[in-house]
């Protein structure tokens, strides 16, 4: 079989914020691979470092206090942590695409809707206002939204038609990555069915490759084919998402398993995972799970997991426990 093209790999990223008072880790070692064509979930808590790791993918981590003190980041072979500033405005956009986590603060409120959208074409490609127009009305009615509506201002829009409006400017110029980060929070479950089935659509349209970073597994279920569990700024748990949804091998993909709720189960009420996500300033030592796993031995308490592997499924922990 052959193997898929390999357009964006990270190696042991560590992104730290530093200020006077303390020092936050906020990703601490991350390692992905995404292949062309391909679309990967990453899924957490909140606070365990997911859209950290998307910005720094971006080189949007605000500096200060953020910085990436260590790892690599590679599109397409060339690692962009060493890129200039202009060769970071030249692969937004072109490259890798962001749609952010609010669309409420996304757009320009005294703006006009299409003329933000035509802005984004003319500034990345040598193209006519007219031709900057008609591409920004195709992308609209691509995502649902009329092309009388392009003389709008964002006030003028409902949460879900903002939404669309973003994700329409995010694919402006066709990236090869798009990153959506939370793209159906704030929304109702019918608008969020729409607008996961509009990203759905564009990707296989424009043959794009995807990072959907979510808190829902049944969202990442639905959209995506691979799958990795972050936690603490580490990725705990990843694989193809069948396998690691079938046969989940760390306690903490467990946990959050048994916390939502099942059509085939009659179950009285929901299993939470007890304790809540460590602060990235004051980490625990060796397994960052520990303090609120229920099956923790006395190795979990000093010693960091390593990283086990059955197949293309991996997971950190100290035992195979499942």
């Amino acid at each position: 079989m052959e193997s898929k093209k390999t357009v964006l790999e990270i190696k042991n990223l560590h992104v730290h914020f530093i200020t006077d008072n303390e020092t936050a880790k906020a990703v601490n070692g991350v390692d992905l691979i995404l292949h062309e064509g391909e679309s990967l979930g990453l899924v957490g808590e909140t606070g365990a470092g997911k859209t950290t790791t998307a910005l720094s993918i971006m080189q949007l981590v605000p500096d200060p206090p953020g910085v990436i003190v260590d790892g690599e980041i590679y599109f397409h072979e060339k690692n962009i942590i060493y890129n200039t500033d202009k060769e970071n405005e030249n692969m937004r956009g072109n490259g890798i695409s962001m749609i952010f986590q609010d669309p409420m603060t996304a757009l320009n409120p005294i703006m006009t809707v299409g003329n933000q959208l035509a802005e984004v074409i003319m500034q990345h490609r040598k193209v006519s206002k007219k031709e900057a127009k008609e591409t920004a009305i195709q992308l609209m009615e691509m995502v649902g939204v009329k092309a009388d509506r392009y003389d709008d201002y964002p006030h003028q829009f409902s949460g879900g038609m903002k939404q669309r409006v973003v994700i329409a400017m995010a694919l402006l110029c066709r990236p090869e990555i798009l990153i959506a980060d939370e793209p159906t929070t704030a929304l109702d479950v019918t608008i969020q069915a729409q607008v996961l089935e509009i990203i759905r659509d564009l990707i296989n349209r424009f043959h794009m490759s995807m990072i959907l970073i979510s808190h829902d597994l049944g969202v990442v279920a639905e959209t995506c084919d691979q799958v990795a569990i972050m936690y603490a700024g580490e990725i705990v748990e990843a694989g193809e998402i069948r396998e690691v949804y079938k046969h989940a091998l760390h306690p903490y993909t467990v946990g959050l398993f048994a916390s939502i709720p099942r059509l085939d189960e009659d179950s009285e009420k929901l299993i939470p995972i007890e304790g809540q996500i460590p602060n990235s300033a004051a980490l625990p030592e060796g397994c960052k799970f520990h303090p609120r796993c229920k099956y923790c031995k006395e190795i979990c308490r000093h010693e960091p997991p390593p990283v086990q592997r059955e197949g293309e499924h991996i997971y950190r922990c100290h035992f195979k426990l499942f």
